[in-house]
């Protein structure tokens, strides 16, 4: 049994609070339901749980995306709103504060060190994010060929969306249906897409189409973080293959070993590691790019929640979405493999490094805590590299 509805400022609050220490990824879900759920009564357990199924259905954050959607139904559109800025809003102000300390510590030697050594606690980072989505996707020998083919495919300098579109259509054509969708559900009023969906949306394009008028690299910025967030299937690390193309391959803002450095960065704030989207926004153009870049990765994933809420029993239960789906998450295991070979092809190795990545690897599959396998590293290279 639920409580009565919360105020909108007892939802930030309560969510500022999970974001403060939201280090893990979709770790945090738990800690999500145990607020909400246990503690406050906001939701039922049943109603959380079929959150987070929707969640992982589809693009952005998943742990972020539970944030949203436990605001939705305890506070309606706005409460979802709220919840989302409030988890998203401590990363944000120390993602922003890392990268402009970054842009001045290039020329301190233990800071250069730090920085090269974490650039192999990223590809640790990357390699075990691959090794977890292989194991949890690759049920069968036609996914792991279509996670080959897409690794292939992006190493020969294929587009990502290209490849993620592919994948989507060859899961409805090579897997077999679980069964029959189910029965479409008749859309009511209640059902339909609220005012916030076109609010978020139109809001959106509104505010793209003013900054191409009036800043066009600005525009140009947040339109390629929204493409980002849209192919973001799988969670935050989905997201990676999509932006280090854009950002490094096609115009070249930064380089390899830049981005690497900002997915560590993004390691040690709390968050989803979406929030590298801040770090390359602030490189590229300071505090403005930065507030644009994170609203841009964020905005398009919290208006699909909360329009496909109102449908989740169709969605859900469609065994058609279910193989496209189920083909995106295995080529995201092909992309994520590619990843870590372009990430290490772009790094100088030496013996400490190797031993360094090697021992970060292995420390992920043992289930150490991310934040602290990035600070020891950081801090071993700092003294031995």
């Amino acid at each position: 049994m639920t409580t009565p509805r919360p105020t909108l400022t007892a939802l930030f609050l309560a969510f500022l609070r999970l974001g403060m220490t939201a280090f893990g990824g979709p770790a945090m879900v738990a800690y999500i339901r145990d607020v909400v759920v246990r503690k406050r009564g906001w939701l039922t357990e049943q109603s959380f749980a079929d959150g987070v199924a929707l969640c992982q259905t589809l693009p952005g954050a998943t742990a972020l995306q539970a944030a949203a959607y436990a605001g939705l139904r305890a506070a309606g559109p706005a409460g979802a709103v709220v919840a989302f800025l409030a988890f998203a809003l401590p990363a944000f102000v120390l993602m922003v504060a890392l990268a402009a300390a970054y842009q001045r510590a290039q020329e301190i030697p233990a800071a250069v060190a730090t920085f090269h050594g974490l650039q192999g606690i990223v590809i640790a980072l990357v390699a075990n994010a691959a090794v977890d989505f292989g194991r949890r996707t690759l049920t069968a020998r036609r996914d792991a060929a279509l996670a080959i083919l897409a690794a292939a495919l992006l190493m020969a300098r294929v587009h990502p969306i290209v490849v993620i579109c592919g994948a989507g259509l060859a899961g409805l054509m090579i897997r077999r249906s679980a069964g029959p969708s189910a029965p479409p559900v008749p859309e009511t009023a209640a059902q339909r897409p609220s005012w916030a969906v076109a609010a978020l949306a139109g809001g959106s394009v509104a505010i793209l189409a003013l900054l191409f008028l009036i800043h066009r690299p600005l525009g140009e910025l947040g339109l390629l973080m929204v493409k980002v967030d849209l192919f973001a299937f799988g969670g935050g690390y989905a997201s990676l293959p999509v932006m280090l193309h854009e950002v490094v391959e096609v115009r070249g803002w930064l380089d390899a070993r830049t981005f690497m450095d900002g997915i560590a960065l993004g390691q040690v704030t709390p968050g989803p590691i979406v929030i590298t989207a801040t770090f390359v926004g602030y490189q590229v153009a300071g505090l403005a790019g930065a507030i644009i870049a994170t609203l841009a990765i964020f905005a398009p994933s919290l208006t699909l929640l909360i329009a496909a809420v109102p449908h989740f029993d169709r969605l859900q239960g469609s065994a058609t979405v279910q193989r496209g789906v189920h083909g995106i998450l295995a080529s995201f295991v092909g992309l994520l493999v590619a990843v870590t070979l372009r990430f290490a092809l772009a790094t100088a190795w030496s013996v400490p490094l190797g031993v360094l990545t090697l021992a970060a690897f292995t420390a992920l599959r043992l289930k150490v805590d991310i934040l602290w396998v990035v600070v020891a590293g950081g801090a071993v290279a700092a003294l031995v590299l």
